[in-house]
């Protein structure tokens, strides 16, 4: 039997062999992903074709039957999209189709594969997106918690990577904590972008059918719809791009907190330290305990920047319209969310077994943390600060600077006054919203 019926294109021939493999790519393995969101995107369009007279109630009523069992199958791991099928689009309508035979044709009235997708894709990166805004929310209370604990233990910060002033491990966990709120900005402004609707853009302009796009905007939970079908169209690549610099803001804090953590391992620093188990070690120098997780983040977090550069060189010189290209978008970015998640629950992972080391800066390579500290406190008595540097400065060069190991930092986010609750409200109105 020809396979006109499992290609929602054809027109009774068949491409070559070559072709096919070349053009559809990996997407019968990525559009598994989709497969949920397909049905979903589909049930509200058949309720809306039946409102505009499209379908007859009796026709809605088989269809969502069978949607409803092609969503348990989803549910229960038995779909698969067959061999000689494209992609899971002409997987759902063809299952329909031999269930309900001509009702089942009529299910891709007023819409094409091109808004079809889109949908599919905003309501699956809307979903991953909440999945990204959990993992930053608990890495975040984990950084929180770590903040609040050692607190009250000193250690060096450093500028130009030499020692220079005090810090803490309460700064150091808390300033992850609150790059983390930045970062969710990111992330909410992406998941703002992703939730519009573009179905009834069709092709991406338009049906002669009287679609109700307020109907399915309202059926499928977006905030809006894309209102103009070309700009509907112009998402694709516009969305993934949002998505993409939300990816690459959270991998940039998560990587710079994995640099940090592999200098603090280091013996030359021992900061920190973590169970054997969650270390590697060496094939040929028996002491050594490696930070190979902490690499592995840092790399994979470098790697995941890139994402936005990839999708904006995939899309930079495109027409309007769709075009095949699109296609390869998802193979770039539904890894990337995975490995991002992956990252994410590993330094959660990681952090709580985190062992800080105390009593750090009493060594005396770091006597100079204190210099500004004891300017600081020439100032309080009255000399001016120009003075107070310059006979700090000529104790140093004397080789005659004694420090006093005392910090009094009283100011708002500083080594006394961490504000991390007010830092916690900044996190809890950006994630009010995946919430819902």
């Amino acid at each position: 039997m020809k396979t006109m019926d499992t290609k929602l294109w054809s027109k009774g021939f068949e491409p070559d062999k070559m072709i096919e493999r070349f053009t559809v790519g990996r997407d019968r393995e990525l559009d598994m992903k989709l497969a949920r969101y397909d049905v979903e995107g589909s049930m509200a369009h058949i309720q809306m074709l039946e409102s505009i007279g499209l379908l007859t109630s009796d026709e809605l009523s088989q269809l969502s039957a069978g949607l409803r069992e092609i969503a348990g199958e989803i549910e229960a791991g038995n779909f698969v999209i067959e061999p000689e099928i494209e992609d899971v689009h002409s997987q759902v309508e063809l299952m329909l189709t031999r269930k309900l035979g001509a009702i089942g044709k009529k299910i891709h009235s007023g819409r094409s594969r091109n808004d079809q997708v889109l949908v599919d894709l905003k309501l699956f990166m809307r979903e991953e997106l909440k999945r990204v805004a959990q993992a930053v929310e608990r890495l975040f209370h984990r950084l929180q918690a770590l903040s609040e604990e050692h607190k009250d233990k000193l250690m060096p910060g450093y500028t130009h990577l030499q020692v220079a002033m005090p810090s803490s491990f309460g700064l150091w966990f808390g300033a992850y904590a609150e790059a983390l709120t930045d970062d969710m900005q990111m992330v909410k402004a992406a998941y703002r972008i992703t939730n519009q609707n573009p179905l009834g853009s069709a092709a991406g302009y338009g049906s002669s059918f009287p679609l109700d796009r307020e109907m399915t905007t309202r059926l499928l939970g977006f905030d809006a719809p894309h209102y103009n079908v070309v700009a509907a169209q112009m998402s694709r690549g516009k969305t993934e791009r949002a998505i993409a610099a939300a990816i690459g803001a959270v991998a940039s804090t998560l990587g710079h907190l994995a640099m940090d953590v592999c200098m603090w391992m280091c013996q030359n620093f021992g900061f920190v330290s973590f169970p054997d188990e969650l270390t590697t070690g060496s094939s040929i120098m028996p002491h050594k305990k490696n930070p190979d997780v902490f690499e592995i983040m840092r790399g994979k977090c470098n790697r995941l920047q890139s994402v936005g550069n990839e999708l904006a060189l995939l899309t930079a010189n495109l027409p309007l319209g769709y075009n095949r290209d699109l296609q390869l978008m998802k193979d770039i970015l539904f890894p990337a969310v995975d490995e991002l998640v992956d990252c994410l629950e590993m330094a959660d992972f990681m952090l709580e077994h985190i062992r800080v080391k105390d009593n750090i800066v009493e060594d005396p390579r770091y006597d100079y943390l204190f210099t500004v500290e004891e300017v600081n406190r020439l100032v309080l008595s009255g000399v001016p600060f120009r003075e107070a540097y310059r006979k700090v400065g000529e104790e140093v060069q004397r080789g005659e600077y004694s420090p006093v190991r005392e910090v009094n930092h009283s100011h708002l986010g500083s080594i006394g006054n961490l504000a991390t609750a007010e830092i916690a409200k900044k996190m809890a109105m950006l994630t009010d919203e995946f919430k819902v």
